[in-house]
């Protein structure tokens, strides 16, 4: 009788992460759909540019609240309240060639939405993977919550790109809200994880100087490696993709994203060896891959670009596993997932990245601008390992 009682909470974790899955996906879908809008709709330069910043308007005030809301209230109703403004945001999408208003609504929603599970999500998963939930060894539970993270960021836009290829735009939103609608539904039985709330000032972790010197630098090469390589990249050759560019958009999506799920092995074994190595081979590949970029626009070879994604890819999931290992060590109890909503605050100043390569274009080449960002992440990766040695 209690062994039967036990199976559904030992197998609990992936209900949680695929939520993280559905999320994801919601908030990538778009991306790919960009150029498919701004053909049809006709829409400005500046308007196709908001629309893909909104996204990060709304995902601040998610993570902002998401995280102390998940440790104040609990993980379940912050995660599924989350995934459900997913779905009312994709919704808002479908509505988005009646008027262009109602694409920033669902961009504002999701970002916000993906803010909210970006938090409390990983600090849940990270919990159902450990005692008394399941008997996974330390680390498992950010790798998971990371794996489920990219396929989500992946396959939406991998499947959004293929459908709006041949199909019309709303066909490519109905994926995420059958696939919402599906988990949300599984998951109402998942159970809590939260720490009980003790009265006083509650500590988060954010001052350690493991934190400070390790995972900041990290943070922002999360996502400035997967946003180069599937927003400034596919830019780079677009003139030999003709009409296949939105395909070209989504399989450079699923090249970074895919590349990050499946490195998740290698993570694991460097990490038994060394805390840091993760970051450093990331760091390393992230490094590559810009110095591939390189080469992707001075000959404007597709091909060539999604060699450079591939690299992006890996630097992406070692460095993202990093930090989510990291700073569950260093979170104290009822802490977690206001220290993620930090370290996913900080990575996301990665995404500014097509902004920054944007405006630099106007006083240099792309190829000067890739090779500078490759020197930055050698860089990085050198100075965090100088200041872990130096604290040893």
């Amino acid at each position: 009788m209690t062994e039967c009682a036990v199976v559904p909470v030992r197998r609990a974790w992936p209900r949680a992460a695929w939520l993280i899955t559905a999320a994801g996906w919601g908030a990538n879908q778009f991306s790919p759909l960009l150029g498919a809008y701004r053909r049809e709709m006709g829409l400005s330069a500046a308007t196709v540019t908001g629309l893909f910043a909104i996204y990060v308007v709304g995902l601040v005030p998610g993570l902002l609240m998401g995280g102390p809301g998940a440790d104040r209230y609990g993980r379940r109703p912050v995660v599924i309240g989350a995934v459900g403004l997913s779905l009312l945001a994709t919704g808002a999408l479908l509505l988005g060639e009646v008027g262009v208003v109602w694409l920033g609504v669902g961009r504002f929603a999701s970002g916000f939405a993906m803010g909210a599970v970006l938090a409390a999500g990983s600090a849940w998963v990270k919990e159902l993977s450990h005692p008394p939930h399941d008997d996974a060894v330390e680390g498992t539970g950010a790798r998971r919550a990371s794996l489920f993270l990219s396929a989500g960021f992946g396959v939406g836009g991998l499947v959004a790109a293929l459908i709006a290829q041949w199909a019309p735009l709303d066909v490519a939103y109905l994926p995420h809200l059958v696939l919402s609608a599906v988990v949300l539904v599984a998951a109402l039985r998942v159970p809590e994880t939260a720490p009980a709330v003790v009265a006083g000032k509650r500590e988060t972790g954010i001052r350690d100087p493991r934190f400070r010197r390790m995972v900041v630098p990290v943070a922002p090469w999360v996502f400035a490696a997967p946003a180069t390589g599937f927003a400034v990249l596919p830019l780079l050759v677009e003139s030999r993709l003709g009409r296949g560019e939105t395909v070209f958009a989504g399989v450079a999506i699923a090249v970074v994203l895919g590349c990050g799920l499946l490195i998740q092995p290698v993570g694991r074994q460097l990490a038994a060896r060394s805390i840091l190595l993760p970051a450093l081979i990331g760091l390393a590949a992230i490094g590559t891959g810009m110095l591939l970029g390189v080469a992707a626009a001075v000959t404007g070879q597709p091909a060539l670009a999604l060699v450079a994604d591939a690299a992006l890819g890996c630097g992406y999931g070692l460095c993202v596993t990093f930090g989510l290992t990291e700073i569950a060590r260093i979170a104290p109890a009822g802490g977690l997932a206001r220290l993620a909503s930090v370290f996913w605050a900080l990575t996301y100043i990665g995404f500014c990245a097509p902004y920054v390569f944007a405006l630099l274009t106007e006083i240099t080449t792309p190829a000067v601008i890739l090779g500078c960002a490759a020197a930055l992440a050698f860089l990085t990766g050198a100075g965090v390992a100088v200041r872990h040695r130096t604290a040893s």
